[in-house]
C-alpha cells in the first residue's frame, strides 16, 4: 500500500509549524494534495510527485552525495516512493540504503521526526520516457553516520563521495546544516561544562 496523502499533508504540516517562512514555496504541493492527486506515484504529473532522500553528515561535517557517471552532478541519495513505503522517513532511509549500500545500523536518524528541508524543483519533459514535465516534492531525513561509516566505491546510483556541506544543492539546505552544526556545538560545550562542574 503506497503512503497516502492524509500521510503527506501531516508532514508537510509539522514542517511548516517549524519553517513557516517556506509555505508560499509549498503552494504547488497543497494544490495538489488538496486536488487529491496521487502523490505517492511516481506517475503523477498533473503537477508532480513526492519524493524521499538523506542528508547523511559524517563526523567531520561533510555530506554524502552520489553521482552518475563522470560527469554528473552531485546530489543527495533519495529516489521514488514505491507501494512497500509505509511513511515518509521509512522510504527515506530506504532510498538511502538503495543508493548508497548503507545500512540502518550504519546511520543514525535525528532526534527530530520532522524533515531537515522540502526541495521542490523541476523536472524536464523526458520524452523517451513519456514523461512531461512536472515538479519533484522531495522530502530530505537528517542522518548521522558512525565515525567508521565512509562507503567506499559506487552505490547503486553510481559514485559516492563525502562532500562539503556547501556543496548541496540549495543555499537554504546549506544554512539549515550550519544551524545544525551550530546547534550541536553550543550543546556539546554545554555537556562539557557540566562534566567539569563549570
Amino acid at each position: 500500500m503506497s503512503i497516502p496523502n492524509t500521510h503527506i499533508r501531516a508532514v508537510l504540516d509539522g514542517y511548516l509549524e517549524r519553517f513557516p517562512k517556506e509555505a508560499d514555496a509549498t503552494g504547488p504541493l497543497v494544490r495538489a494534495l488538496d486536488g487529491e492527486h496521487e502523490l505517492s506515484s511516481p506517475k503523477e504529473f498533473r503537477v508532480g510527485h513526492v519524493t524521499a532522500g538523506a542528508v547523511v553528515l559524517d563526523p567531520c561535517w561533510r555530506v554524502l552525495m552520489v553521482r552518475e557517471g563522470d560527469r554528473g552532478p552531485w546530489l543527495l541519495p533519495g529516489g521514488h516512493l514505491i507501494d512497500e513505503d509505509g511513511a515518509l522517513d521509512e522510504a527515506s532511509l530506504s532510498r538511502l540504503t538503495q543508493a548508497t549500500g548503507l545500512e540502518p545500523a550504519q546511520v543514525e536518524p535525528a532526534a527530530d521526526p520532522v524533515p531537515l528541508d522540502l526541495d521542490i524543483h523541476r523536472v524536464p519533459e523526458d520524452a523517451g520516457r513519456g514523461e512531461p514535465e512536472h515538479e519533484h516534492f522531495a522530502f530530505l531525513y537528517l542522518y548521522r553516520a558512525t565515525a567508521a561509516t565512509v562507503p567506499a566505491g559506487g552505490g547503486a546510483s553510481g559514485a559516492l563521495a563525502w562532500r562539503p556541506h556547501t556543496d548541496v544543492p540549495s543555499a537554504r539546505l546549506a544554512a539549515k546544516i550550519s544551524q545544525t552544526l551550530a546547534t550541536s556545538r553550543a550543546a556539546a560545550t554545554r555537556e562539557a561544562g557540566e562534566v567539569s562542574g563549570v
